[in-house]
């Protein structure tokens, strides 16, 4: 296991947001360990994404689906 600095993408209804945090990453596997604070802020996100709660998030750009 390594801590390193990693991109977490939150989805929330139509909404995505990514949130950088740090996380204990498997060498041979890449499974993530995510600390208890980080999974909390993970569920407010999300909470915030379905309520359309957004006006603090910053835009980064839009996503498309492909079907």
């Amino acid at each position: 296991m390594q801590t390193k600095k990693v991109e977490k993408l939150i989805r929330g209804g139509n909404n995505i947001a990514s949130v950088i945090v740090k996380a204990d990453v498997c060498l041979k596997c890449g499974e993530r360990l995510y600390r208890k604070d980080d999974v909390k802020k993970f569920d407010e996100v999300r909470r915030n994404l379905l309520a359309e709660n957004i006006g603090s998030y910053q835009l980064l750009g839009r996503s498309f689906e492909v079907a």
